[in-house]
């Protein structure tokens, strides 16, 4: 029990471990934990990106509707446009925006600015240019505060430092439990944390480029009605959908009336 407790004490203290990372002039402030390079995470996502495309591209469901997919890249280079303000050096990435034939009810934003919109999302939740903007702003603020770096970060001091215990003889069925402990006490609550961060910087990013931002709280009551109850919020890595859609509509709130 001590070895377990040390394991997990020790665990924990990582996920205190942090350095700070630059959003620009974005109101959100707390520092990350960043131990792989932003060079690193955006090669690696160009390449996973091209894959992606490759197979949309071979089974002929890429950009097969060019309505669609001049309405959503009209919608992103919008939003592109204000991303600067939040982070500087987004001028300089190479955005790409593909729209890909799908029944997944998805829509994407990898590192370095590589976006894919699923056709179900918009087709089967029948969104407006105003929910598009909101879903396409939200995942591009993951981009641009690095939350797939800072994951990968985690992972590695979480992943070494269990690692070292097995090293000096902790039991592995304590490992195992040290690692489910760690998970529910430092993994999802902090991917929980990177959602409510990219409500808040994508409804303000969206609201910049011209967007309703009341219709970040429609469209996860359209979600909320295609998937129903979300489970349990303590065991999940999003936020329950009542308590999204009551953040985005008190954030919605403090934009209109600029407070």
């Amino acid at each position: 029990m001590k070895k377990f407790l040390l394991v997990f004490f020790v665990a924990m203290l990582a996920g205190c471990m942090q350095n700070t990372t630059n959003v620009g002039k974005s109101q959100v402030d707390r520092s990350q934990l960043m131990l792989v390079s932003s060079d690193e995470i955006n090669e690696v996502s160009a390449k996973a990106y091209n894959e992606v495309i490759a197979q949309a591209k071979a089974s002929n469901t890429l950009n097969k509707d060019p309505k669609l997919t001049k309405r959503v890249r009209d919608i992103s280079n919008k939003l592109i446009a204000k991303a600067p303000y939040f982070r500087e050096d987004s001028v300089k990435w190479n955005w790409e925006v593909n729209v890909i034939t799908s029944d997944t009810i998805n829509a994407w934003c990898m590192a370095g600015g590589k976006i894919a919109v699923y056709t179900a999302i918009v087709e089967k939740l029948k969104l407006n240019d105003d929910e598009i903007a909101f879903i396409l702003a939200h995942e591009i603020a993951h981009a641009l505060r690095e939350h797939v770096r800072e994951q990968q970060s985690q992972e590695l001091v979480k992943n070494g430092l269990i690692s070292v215990a097995s090293m000096f003889g902790v039991d592995n069925t304590i490992l195992g439990v040290a690692n489910v402990a760690a998970n529910v006490g430092i993994s999802l609550p902090f991917s929980r944390s990177h959602e409510s961060e990219s409500d808040e910087i994508g409804l303000e990013l969206s609201y910049m480029a011209g967007y309703n931002p009341d219709a970040a709280a429609s469209l996860w009551r359209k979600m909320q009605e295609h998937s129903g109850d979300g489970g349990f919020e303590f065991l999940s890595t999003h936020p329950s959908h009542e308590s999204r859609i009551e953040n985005l509509e008190k954030l919605a709130a403090k934009l209109k009336t600029g407070k």
